[in-house]
């Protein structure tokens, strides 16, 4: 009889402690997504802030490089704008567009990088950050601007060609 009940509690506990580690393995899961979501989001916040603080400091010049002159092209300012995070980018559109992940544009999340053509071409051949709430942030060059601009996406609607997830 002490045997019986020695061994019914012994198959009691064992059970006990399977169900409790199915799910501390199963059931939270979720919990390692959700800080690496958290920890994205404030990288990204961080990214941002970093490229706002650059508004006028910075120079546009085409194929240009030179972190130490603030002077870069569209994509070597995503690329320094990053590495102050401890993400590597490489230097060009051409790369950059085939890093990350493939976003959809209704998916965009802070941080995103987003991809342009010239809208006579599909070739790519600009790249800005997305903040949120419809805008992103770019350095560029125009008939009134030479330098970081925040601008609104609807009004690149026919010239937005992708998007990557790279935090």
């Amino acid at each position: 009889m002490k045997f019986n009940w020695i061994f019914k509690t012994a198959i009691a506990t064992m059970c006990c402690a399977a169900l409790l580690f199915t799910h501390a393995a199963v059931g939270t899961s979720h919990i390692g997504q959700a800080e690496a979501a958290a920890t994205a989001s404030t990288k990204a916040d961080k990214v941002i802030a970093t490229a706002k603080s650059l508004r006028g400091k910075v120079t546009y010049k085409f194929g240009v490089n030179n972190p130490s002159r603030l002077i870069f092209d569209c994509s070597s300012f995503t690329k320094y704008v990053f590495a102050k995070q401890g993400v590597s980018l490489k230097w060009g559109t051409a790369y950059q567009k085939n890093q990350g992940k493939y976003v959809s544009k209704s998916n965009l999340r802070k941080g995103d990088l987003i991809f342009f053509n010239n809208g006579r071409s599909s070739k790519i051949s600009h790249v800005g950050i997305y903040i949120g709430n419809g805008q992103f942030i770019h350095n560029t060059i125009g008939s009134n601007v030479n330098g970081v601009v925040i601008g609104k996406l609807s009004n690149y609607t026919k010239r937005y060609a992708t998007a990557r997830r790279v935090l």
